[in-house]
């Protein structure tokens, strides 16, 4: 576990340990969110990643409500 300071202006660094761990980049783009009264940073996937991540799954046709279509 890695102890970090806030600076007046409200900043922290992210220690270099986890920086390398999670691949981080000078100016990548991280979402921050509380989850269960905790600070929360998460790095977005690209959308060109997220290409074929529902490939192979099993479709049903009662996902689909047919009724509602006009």
């Amino acid at each position: 576990m890695e102890t970090v300071t806030v600076s007046p202006k409200f900043q922290v660094v992210i220690p270099k340990k986890i920086r390398e761990t999670l691949k981080l980049a000078p100016g990548q783009k991280l979402q921050m969110y509380i989850l269960d009264g905790s600070i929360r940073l998460h790095a977005p996937r690209s959308i060109q990643s997220l290409r074929g991540i529902a490939k192979g799954l099993d479709w049903k046709d009662s996902y689909r409500d047919r009724n509602d279509r006009y």
